[in-house]
This record gives C-alpha cells, structure tokens and sequence, in this order.
C-alpha cells in the first residue's frame, strides 16, 4: 500500500476519508485550506468565550461511536457526551413554549395533551420512521452512488418501498397530526434540508426518529471537540495535515491526476486524489475545463440547502430561565420555507434559532456570562449587506427579550456576523449555502453529483454535495463510502479491513 493519497478539506468528510485509508496502509495527506481544522465545525476563542462556528445539534450518536469503535477507541475517550433535557425548547408566542422531553414517556404525554388520541399516530409515526433509520443507515447511505445500479437489489428495492420516498413529509404528517404546533415540531427537522416540508420526501421522519428517541446530545468542550478526537486519530495513523494549504490547481494527463499545487506554488505528487472541499469551486476553479464533469449550467440548476445569518455573541451576564436550544417558531412557518425554497428573499418576518452551550458548559464562557448563538436560515445568494444584518439582529433581539424578560444588547462584551459572504470566502461555499445540496427527491442518491469523477479516474469527492448528503454524520459516512470506493478500485476487495491498526505515536 504505497500509494500516496492527497484529500483536500479536513472537515468531518475528508478527516473520516483520511482515517479509513490510513488503516489500510496508504499514505495519507490532508491539505486544509484554513488555519483551523474541521471545516464547517471550526472553533475560535474571543474575549474568554469559545465558539462553535458551525453544527450545534449532536443527533445520531451511534455514527460517532461506530467511526472511534472502527479505530479501536469510543467517543468517550476524545470527549464526555451529555443528553439535553429538554432536547430543545421551541418558542410560539410569548409565554406560549413546548419543552421537547428527552423521555419517550413524557413525549407521548404532550401530545396527548395537545391533541388527545394522538399518541397511536405518534407510535406509528416513530415505528415507521426506526425502520427508515435503520434501513437508511443499513442500505441506502452506504451506497457510492454511481449509478441506479447501485440500488439494483432485491432488499434495496423493497425496502424502497417502505421508505416513502414518493411521499413528501407535509402531506404525511398532516395525514397523522391535526394539532399546528406537532405539525411544526415534526417538521422542523427538514427545515435545512433544502425544500419546504411538501417538496421533501417521507424517507426524511428518519431524522424525527434521530430527534425524538435518540435524543440530542452535546459534548462538553463543544463541537469542536469531535474534530478534535478526530484529527488525534487521524495522526496516530500517519497521516500528515497540512493546515493554511488552499489549492490553486491540479495537473493531470491522459485522465490520471498527478499533482496538486498550492497558492504559494508548493506541489504535491500523488496517485489518488479525494476532494472534500466544495466541489462546485474544486471543479469550476480548480481544475482545468478539460477535467471538468459538470457545466456550470448545471450547477446552477441544483437545488441548493439554505445559507444562514449567524451571531456569535458573548453577553456580561446569565440568562434565567435559559434553555441550550431554543426555536423561535413565533412567525409563520411556511412563509419563512417558502421565502427560502420558492421565491427567495430575505424574509420579513423570520424564524430563527438560538443555542446556548454556556448552559450546559461552563467552560465555554466566563464565570457569570453567556455564550450564544444566533442563526436565521436565508436562500442561498441573497445580497448580504451590513445593513440588513443589523436590521435582523435587532428584530431577533427583541424577540429573545420577549422570551426571556432580558435585552441583551447592553450586555453584549463580543459579537461577530458570519453570512453569505464569510461561506463563500471562508469554505469557497456555491452561492454561499451552509448546509450543502438540498435533499429533493431529483438530488437523491444516484441523482447527485457522482462521488468518482468520470474524467479522471483517480479523482473522487466527499462531503455535503456528494453521496450521501449534509450534515455531520452523513458526512462521516460520505468519508468511509469514498474510502471503501478507492480501495476497492485498488485491491479489488468489497469491504474495507476491520483490523484495529496499532497507533503510530510519532506521528501525533
């Protein structure tokens, strides 16, 4: 196993790529266009508050057990993981909240409450959506994608049909739930996603099974803390991480990728080449149009999941009353999807959602102070100004006070706005999305932009705009899929090794 691999991006995708290569012996390198590692899932410290700059929800923890498991260790030696009860609070008026219980009992409860005889629905609602999960996970995402043929299996076709792909999630749940505010508490979920609850498919209650029953989850230190436990298994396999690295170029001949290079004109040979990093920018502005795949026709016509406006702000005092997660549902649902998916626009009366890790965790901010995180979700590619920052900052601020009781703005000790603009130049992000391609029915498995490059055979992609999708597990398993894919073009061998490799301490 000499042959020398070169990932770009150390984000969740390229960091799981890197290790499950490196266990099987290849040489493994990771070029990261910024100085801080875990793409999205950066970290930064200001004014004795540390930041989270990204994914905030912990869902599915088996995914993160099973990739530390796969290299001999467990989640629980890189971080301690708490479970949120409530899992969150979803705000819907003043002195109108709904505690999500963290107990499954509790949950039946409050819908019996709010719509009595609901908890049959509920019951049938959750059993069908464990079974998506499980086959999801099982079948579906662990597919590369090539083609239809991928899917070609007797136990993949029939349990297609199970999984309600032709069914979209607003019309499922209006089918089982009368009560407005169960309707919004199920459908939330696909929010970012990238489609209004109509337009996405019924396969998608998984993530309400991800929610519901197996929780939400945080881990102390913060987010970052996962890319942490991941970049320390990562170099006790020998691979090198070369952070500060952005790619300008990529030569090749006869369909075989050679040599990357660097914006400081630093150049790398190598015999397989795995991009994690944008693929819109890798393809249109890193290699050359001979390379190229896609159009940029084409790339304007995919159906993007939402940017977003975040604050990371840092306040002189304490919140009673404070919950880790809060979802201001305060306004008009599907006015806001529609302003996202349908006709884009900056919405004039928004959701948004604000989480709290000091609540939780002492250590992420200063004794008697608060650390908080705004995000307002937006279309992609709206003209991103200072001025309607500070319009939506004030608009969320005063409906944080009406929640709470407390005016933050006299309080604030630091706060930075990170939108369109910092995506775009931050993570080369196509027309500034946060959370990748959107999940329709057209942009599922086979249908998205391929994992293997169909120009250079020893090009593949990992991450949020390939197989399977956004977010930070399907971003861990985007990683091993891609890794399972190149060895198999390689040796031949179907599955990647199970063989728990021995550290190589020098390297860490």
């Amino acid at each position: 196993m000499s042959k020398q691999i070169t990932i770009v991006g150390a984000g969740f995708a390229g960091l799981s790529s890197a290790c499950y290569l490196a266990r099987e012996g290849y040489k493994v390198r990771i070029l990261e266009k910024n100085e801080g590692l875990g793409g999205r899932a950066r970290t930064f410290q200001e004014a004795g508050f540390q930041f989270d700059m990204g994914p905030s929800w912990y869902w599915m923890p088996e995914v993160f057990e099973n990739f530390f498991n796969d290299f001999g260790s467990s989640a629980a030696e890189h971080y301690e993981l708490v479970r949120l009860d409530p899992s969150y609070e979803i705000c819907f008026g003043k002195d109108d909240l709904m505690d999500v219980p963290a107990d499954t009992k509790e949950l039946f409860a409050l819908f019996e409450k709010l719509e009595p005889g609901s908890s049959a629905n509920l019951q049938k609602f959750l059993d069908e959506a464990e079974y998506k999960y499980r086959v999801g996970l099982g079948e579906f995402v662990q597919k590369p994608g090539h083609s239809i043929m991928d899917f070609a299996d007797f136990r993949v076709v029939k349990a297609a049909m199970k999984l309600q792909m032709l069914t979209d999630m607003g019309t499922y749940v209006r089918k089982l739930f009368k009560h407005p505010q169960l309707r919004q508490l199920l459908e939330f979920p696909v929010l970012f996603l990238g489609a209004t609850p109509e337009n996405t498919p019924a396969l998608y209650s998984l993530m309400n099974y991800a929610d519901l029953k197996l929780g939400t989850w945080y881990p102390l230190g913060g987010m970052h803390k996962i890319i942490e436990g991941m970049v320390q298994v990562a170099k006790g396999l020998g691979v090198e991480i070369h952070a500060g690295s952005p790619v300008k170029s990529v030569e090749s001949q006869k369909g075989i990728v050679s040599q990357v290079t660097l914006v400081d004109g630093t150049s790398f040979a190598t015999d397989i080449l795995v991009c994690s990093a944008d693929y819109h920018h890798f393809e249109q502005e890193v290699l050359s149009p001979k390379d190229r795949v896609y159009s940029e026709a084409y790339w304007q016509k995919r159906v993007m999941a939402p940017s977003s406006l975040l604050f990371y702000v840092g306040i002189d005092r304490k919140i009673p009353g404070l919950h880790h997660h809060t979802l201001f549902f305060d306004a008009d649902f599907h006015q806001h999807a529609h302003d996202i998916y349908e006709e884009p626009a900056w919405p004039e009366d928004p959701l948004f959602y604000v989480c709290a890790p000091s609540v939780t965790d002492a250590s992420v901010a200063p004794a008697g102070h608060e650390n908080l995180f705004f995000l307002l979700p937006l279309a992609p590619d709206l003209d991103d100004t200072d001025e309607r920052r500070e319009h939506y900052w004030e608009l969320m601020c005063e409906r944080f006070e009406q929640r709470t009781g407390v005016d933050i703005r006299p309080h604030v000790v630091y706060r930075r706005a990170f939108a369109h603009k910092e995506f775009k130049e931050d993570y080369n992000a196509f027309r500034g999305n946060a959370y990748g391609l959107a999940n329709t029915l057209t942009q599922t498995a086979f249908l998205k932009p391929k994992l293997r490059s169909k120009k250079l055979r020893n090009l593949w992609y990992t991450g949020q705009l390939t197989t399977p999708g956004p977010g930070m597990p399907p971003s861990i398993i985007s990683g091993e899929v891609a890794a399972r894919d190149i060895h198999r073009s390689i040796t031949g061998a179907k599955e990647l090794s199970t063989a728990k490799p021995q550290p190589v301490t020098d390297h860490v």
